[in-house]
């Protein structure tokens, strides 16, 4: 986190967290909901932030907390985030081969790769759970590898393989889950705010 926000939570430790304020959507971008609510069951897409100098700031200043809670940290006030899909949204990088989040940092390891009922792969990385943003799902598909070498592309129709292999990330194996179930299975929470699930 940024200096300047680590010294305000310290200089104002007792300013209290909101939600319904800021949602991740499935491809990485952040919505803003100005008069709050964002965290309703009937909360609309809100607002796209296209501001790269505040893209980045949030960026640097977002983590996840000991309850699979995640926020934004804007100066003393944390920022509770509506996840749309899961706490970081996967890409891969220019050169195509590897993967970063939606926030920038690179994905150096994976230990476990899920795939949902509704077609969605989320990984199990090192900066954090993710979901594959799906534009670069298709590509991603081809370089993951079956035990017997086989592009995971080729195989989805068939059983599903135990292990995945990717030249860049290493071998993890592969889980076939229910899309609700993701999110306990990665202990993060969708909706940390008034409308919420049980703790993962």
């Amino acid at each position: 986190m940024d200096a300047e926000v680590l010294q305000a939570m310290q200089r104002w430790p007792d300013v209290p967290a909101v939600h319904g304020w800021l949602a991740l959507d499935a491809r990485g971008r952040w919505r803003l909901y100005p008069q709050g609510g964002g965290d309703a069951p009937d909360a609309g897409p809100g607002e796209t932030i296209s501001n790269e100098q505040i893209l980045r700031f949030i960026g640097r200043n977002y983590a996840g907390d000991e309850q699979g809670r995640w926020y934004f940290q804007n100066g003393p006030q944390r920022v509770y985030v509506r996840l749309e899909a899961a706490p970081f949204v996967l890409r891969l990088d220019a050169s195509g081969a590897r993967l970063e989040t939606h926030t920038g940092l690179p994905v150096r390891t994976v230990s476990e790769w899920l795939l949902d009922d509704a077609g969605r792969l989320y990984a199990r990385s090192d900066p954090g759970p993710g979901g594959i943003d799906d534009r670069d799902l298709p590509a991603l598909l081809a370089q993951l590898r079956d035990p017997a070498g086989t592009p995971l592309i080729d195989t989805l129709d068939d059983a599903p393989p135990p292990r995945l292999a990717h030249p860049a990330l290493g071998e993890a194996p592969l889980v076939h889950i229910a899309a609700a179930d993701v999110p306990a299975r990665l202990g993060f929470r969708p909706r940390p705010g008034r409308w919420l699930e049980s703790p993962p």
